[in-house]
Order: C-alpha cells, then structure tokens, then sequence
C-alpha cells in the first residue's frame, strides 16, 4: 500500500491526521516545508525518521511531563487501518486527544534565523534583552522562551514576548509553557551534547489533557529543531546542520519567493533524506533502517 486514501480529518504541513473517536492517528509524510511552504517533492524516509524520533524522546523525557503517544504498533491501531499497515507502519503514532494551546513553545539556546536578524536591529529576541557583542551561532548565555503564533496552513507564524502569550492562554498556563519548555529543552540539549550534536533552537507544542498539561504532535526532530554538528562549531559563521536547512539554503538561492515553490533537483532530496537519517542514527544511537527493510531481513 503506497499511500492511505482515505481523507484526513485534519491536515498539517507534513502531517495527516484521522479522527478514531476517543484517540487520533497522525500520520507523518514525506512531505517537507520550507520558508512556510509545502514543497512539491518529498524527502524519502522523513515521515518513519520523524516518528521515531518523537517517540524516543517522548520515552526519554516521560518523567519531565506526560506526553500524547499511546502507540506506534499498528497492530494497536483502529481496525479500519489495517489495510493500510505496510504504509502507516514506521510512520504512525495513535496518540490521546488533547485541547491544543494556540501558541508555539520555542526555545532558543543559540543565536540565529529570525532571532539574529532582531537581535542586529535592537539586541532583543521577542522582547528579550540579549548581551552585546553576540554573532551568527553565539551561545545564549542562557536559553530563553520564546514563544510565537500558531499560522493557519499556508500563514506565517509570528513571533510574540512572553506577554503576548500569556495574554493569549493566561499567565499561569503561560508560565507552565515556559517551565516545561526549558525544561525539556535544557534534558534534550545535555544529552545531545554527549551525542556530539548542539540544538540551537527547537519548537513544541503542548496540550491539555484530563487537566494537565501535556506534550503534543511532534518532539526534537529536525523539523522542529536545528541541529548542528557539535565537532567544527564556531560562532560567526552559519553551521553546517542535520535538518532542513539544507533546503531552505537551496532555495533562497534559487527561488525569487514568487509564485509556487520550485521542484528540488535530486541532490538536495538525497542530501537532505541523509541528513535526516544520521540525525537519527546518532540520537537514537542505532543504525537507521525502514520498517520496510526491516522485515525483508528477519
């Protein structure tokens, strides 16, 4: 089965979801995102790599704060699914139903993207006074919350101060976003260090849950994250970096931003998918294989 054709309840930039009562089934394709736009080529093995990346640091990080997943076997899945296992397998989470909060939790613990360009104009990121004297890659002295706007598909996100969002969700709920942010933000960071890879920055985002708050959709993968090689970093200089970046330099050199997002030549597929894959490989600490694969050598 290449595809699942039955209609999504909701739809994401990458991200298919289906409504099975009392859970969801979200689906992650190989569709990639850039520049807020969904490409029109897909990224192989991205939807499988994201999933169980999410759900390596949803294991790992369970006792910072409870987390959606209730399972990535298909065999757990809703019957109707089941047609569909050779697809959905790899690249699938059942997950619990949450209220969303409508903001993005970011956490940055180094300077650059949108936060370098406010910094050069005012030495602020969303509000933040930051030191003087910081470059492209600086370290943050210390890792800020900075949370921004949930876009509707197709708008842009917009980066607000810890004001804004507290005026948006309510201070208290405001203040937990923070907390847990850092909080897992500062876990993940310490062990990706001894895995040789820096997260500049990543995004998450959370919901409510019987009361609670909860972490939701997806958790320090390259497409919600930055990272970059820890061996060769030096503040200054954009990095070289295991996510999608390597798209978004290849398309603001080669697309005016005009009218519809342009087909990525096979090299930037290839390079990305790899980039993708050794991001896993060295976080997840093992060998990168497609489920697929997987049950053509047992």
């Amino acid at each position: 089965m290449a595809t699942l054709d039955m209609r999504p309840d909701s739809q994401g930039k990458v991200r298919d979801i289906y409504d099975c009562g009392d859970s969801l089934l979200m689906v992650a394709s190989d569709r990639v995102s850039a520049l807020d736009f969904v490409l029109p080529d897909e990224i192989p093995h991205k939807g499988e790599i994201l999933t169980r990346i999410s759900a390596f640091w949803f294991d790992r990080f369970g006792d910072i704060i409870p987390n959606h997943m209730i399972s990535l076997d298909v065999a757990d899945f809703p019957e109707a699914y089941a047609p569909y296992a050779d697809y959905l397998e790899g690249r699938s989470m059942l997950v619990k139903k949450a209220e969303t909060l409508p903001v993005e939790c970011i956490v940055r613990g180094y300077l650059t993207g949108s936060g370098k360009k406010t910094y050069d104009e005012d030495g602020t990121v969303c509000g933040i006074q930051l030191p003087e004297g910081l470059v492209e890659a600086s370290k943050i002295p210390e890792p800020i919350f900075t949370p921004s706007t949930k876009a509707e598909l197709g708008a842009h996100d917009e980066n607000i101060s810890f004001e804004q969002c507290a005026d948006i969700v309510g201070r208290e709920m405001a203040e937990q976003l923070r907390d847990a942010s850092l909080a897992i933000y500062k876990a993940a960071a310490d062990y990706a260090a001894t895995r040789g890879i820096i997260i500049a920055d990543t995004k998450f985002e959370f919901g409510v849950i019987d009361g609670q708050l909860t972490l939701i959709d997806e958790c320090l993968t390259p497409d919600s994250s930055r990272f970059w090689p820890a061996e060769g970093y030096e503040p200054g200089r954009v990095q070289p970096s295991y996510d999608k970046q390597f798209v978004r330099d290849w398309l603001k050199a080669n697309w005016d931003m005009t009218g519809e997002p342009p087909h990525l030549p096979e090299d930037i597929i290839e390079g990305t998918s790899a980039r993708y894959q050794e991001a896993y490989e060295i976080i997840c600490s093992a060998p990168f294989v497609p489920m697929k694969e997987q049950h053509v050598t047992a």
